[in-house]
């Protein structure tokens, strides 16, 4: 059987409602999916893992009934859902679905990807895995390892964004530099982006989608609903079938051709003042471990909350000045801060 999720010089595109509520709106998704050949799979919610219990939480296997039936009028089409459990594989093999994902509550687990791992060895499902709700490219790695352990070679990673403390006004923080992350150390693995679940808000979906794409990403997974407002999951985040026209008719495919000598020269002088930021971090660690001594030896805390809240004003100000973003200023002098803890400690 031929690879569903391979890297092509065309991204891969996967669309689809949040949730599969009724075969009607599912035929409505389809027949607008159907006539555009640039998206290259449907997504369907059949289980749907909430946060909190009450809420709608999927059809399950009649909406896999669904499904199928969708076959007899668009035979090409592939579809994909969500699983997290080992039942949930079972009765997609048993309606043929082309393939899965793994969602960030159950990929943040070490325990349910061993038995996600088993329940698909030696099938030809393809499997997407999307990142650990928690920023840790290691849990992500450890998620597709497993996968690679059992022999699915049908593979792709999903980058929809972290639960952080400060989201900066998405719905999960993208920090991007995880996916990057993600696809140095496993380069021949398809990686796409879920712009849905990273803005929360359907207004984001464009620029985020164009913003993976620039970083060279292989693929958009979107949610798209013929009437997102009555949408019974995430009907803030979803578009609709024309808007997802509108979107894909926008996008921007970079080239990576040869780099212009400017580019070069540009930067050979982004690798210089990077030098020189580390070199002046390794000069401010230094420092606070000798402040560090020095609290220690006059018993004084390590936190001085009073202190810590001054220098952030400070910088908060003085990053305004300089025409820096507030989130950013203030994300990054959390973490050279917390960094300067941990030494005086």
């Amino acid at each position: 059987m031929d690879r569903i999720l391979t890297i092509s010089t065309k991204p891969i595109v996967i669309a689809g409602p949040c949730s599969a509520e009724n075969p009607m709106q599912l035929q409505q998704i389809a027949a607008s999916i159907a006539k555009d050949d640039r998206i290259s799979m449907m997504r369907c919610g059949v289980w749907k893992p909430r946060t909190r219990p009450g809420g709608f939480e999927g059809m399950g296997e009649p909406a896999l009934r669904w499904i199928s039936d969708l076959r007899k009028t668009y035979p090409t089409m592939r579809f994909c859902c969500e699983v997290a459990r080992p039942e949930h594989i079972e009765l997609c093999l048993q309606y043929s679905m082309d393939a899965v994902w793994i969602g960030a509550r159950t990929s943040v687990n070490p325990f349910l990807m061993g038995e996600l791992a088993e329940a698909l060895r030696g099938t030809n499902l393809a499997v997407m895995v999307k990142n650990p709700i928690t920023p840790d490219v290691d849990l992500w790695v450890g998620a597709v390892e497993r996968l690679h352990a059992v022999g699915i070679e049908d593979l792709a990673a999903i980058h929809r964004g972290f639960a952080t403390y400060n989201n900066l006004g998405y719905r999960n923080n993208p920090l991007w530099e995880i996916p990057i992350e993600m696809k140095r150390r496993m380069p021949k693995l398809p990686l796409l982006c879920d712009p849905s679940h990273i803005g929360g808000r359907s207004e984001l979906v464009a620029q985020l989608s164009q913003m993976a794409l620039d970083l060279h990403f292989d693929g958009l997974m979107i949610e798209c609903h013929p009437s997102p407002d009555d949408a019974l999951t995430d009907s803030l985040q979803q578009i609709r079938p024309s808007e997802l026209t509108t979107l894909l008719d926008s996008l921007k495919i970079r080239q990576q051709g040869t780099t212009p000598g400017e580019m070069r020269r540009l930067r050979e002088e982004l690798d210089m003042i990077d030098t020189q930021l580390l070199e002046l971090l390794s000069r401010r660690m230094k420092i606070s471990f000798a402040i560090g001594n020095i609290k220690r030896k006059h018993n004084m805390p390590i936190f001085q909350p009073e202190r810590w809240q001054q220098v952030l004003d400070k910088q908060l100000e003085k990053g305004r000045s300089l025409g820096l973003d507030a989130n950013f200023v203030k994300e990054l002098s959390e973490k050279i801060h917390g960094e300067s803890l941990r030494q005086q400690e």
